[in-house]
């Protein structure tokens, strides 16, 4: 199977390790933003009208989920209105487009975790635009697979891993909300965990199940994460080793309300596909190494 494939958001976490992972399916064609402003709907749908790609893999968002509180008009052009033009655009050449969509489409009441069918509710403007997003797919008609994932990092760009190595070469403790649940996903992991999930599905057909979460396996809190990424970063010389200490949600207060629990289960991307994602911890600590082996070792207190 060859196919050509227009890929979005080449230069973050996602996108990167995307590049890598779809290459063995042929030519993919990075989307930069020279070729494309997110912030143009209409620019968007004529690159793939032009282009006609048998695929279109977007990663690309608005992703400042604070910032999106007072941008809300801005987040969903990106997250609603861009990825509406980019699937009516789908529609009319009959690409398969694979979008990505987030656990903040829930409101985070729910103690288990969240199937693909449960109800959505956004508590915040950054999961209204991206659940506005995943309405507009289904409306367009097009052949679609739409990837809810959750909490992403990597060892490039700007996440949660980096701020937290950074902020324990900084300071004496750090402190993190220990009241907030989900799953950390290594991007590497769900770039691998698309390829696999496309292996399965035929050329020019629709997927079998188009709604699927793929995130990394287990639970933790912020603060479970970031304990796991200072022990690490230390024992691999990335960071110092300094006391991480729970917080509540109540005592870090933030413009965007986050889901209490937005842990997503990963039964129907196993069930349809065969795809079994790796526990958090054991992707958090092959994206440790990966960091580990490309930086110099400095040894730290």
């Amino acid at each position: 199977m060859s196919l050509r494939i227009l890929l979005t958001g080449v230069t973050g976490q996602v996108g990167w390790d995307l590049r890598r992972s779809l290459a063995a399916f042929g030519e993919v064609i990075p989307a930069t933003r020279e070729l494309l402003d997110l912030e143009q709907p209409e620019q968007a749908a004529a690159l793939i009208r032009s282009l006609r790609p048998d695929l279109v893999v977007n990663p690309a968002a608005y992703t400042a989920v604070d910032r999106a509180e007072s941008e809300p008009l801005l987040a969903h052009r990106i997250n609603g209105e861009t990825v509406a033009a980019m699937a009516q655009a789908c529609a009319a050449i009959d690409a398969l487009f694979v979008h990505y969509s987030t656990d903040y489409v829930f409101d985070g009441h729910k103690p288990t975790p969240y199937l693909e069918d449960d109800a959505t509710g956004p508590v915040s403007a950054y999961g209204r635009s991206k659940l506005a997003g995943e309405q507009a797919i289904v409306a367009s008609g097009c052949r679609h697979l739409i990837l809810r994932t959750s909490w992403v990092y990597a060892g490039r760009g700007k996440n949660f891993l980096l701020t937290m190595l950074r902020l324990a070469n900084e300071r004496d403790q750090l402190k993190v909300v220990a009241d907030q649940f989900g799953a950390p996903t290594w991007s590497r992991a769900l770039a691998d965990g698309t390829a696999q999930i496309l292996r399965s599905i035929p050329k020019g057909s629709q997927p079998p199940a188009s709604l699927v979460h793929l995130t990394n396996g287990g639970r933790a809190s912020w603060h479970a994460f970031a304990s796991a990424i200072v022990s690490g970063g230390h024992v691999r010389g990335l960071a110092r080793k300094v006391p991480v200490l729970p917080i509540s949600t109540a005592d870090y207060p933030t413009p965007a309300q986050r889901p209490a629990q937005s842990c997503l289960s990963g039964a129907r991307a196993a069930s349809v596909y065969g795809v079994v994602m790796p526990d958090w911890a054991s992707s958090l600590e092959l994206c440790l190494d990966d960091m580990a082996s490309v930086l110099p070792r400095v040894p730290l207190p």
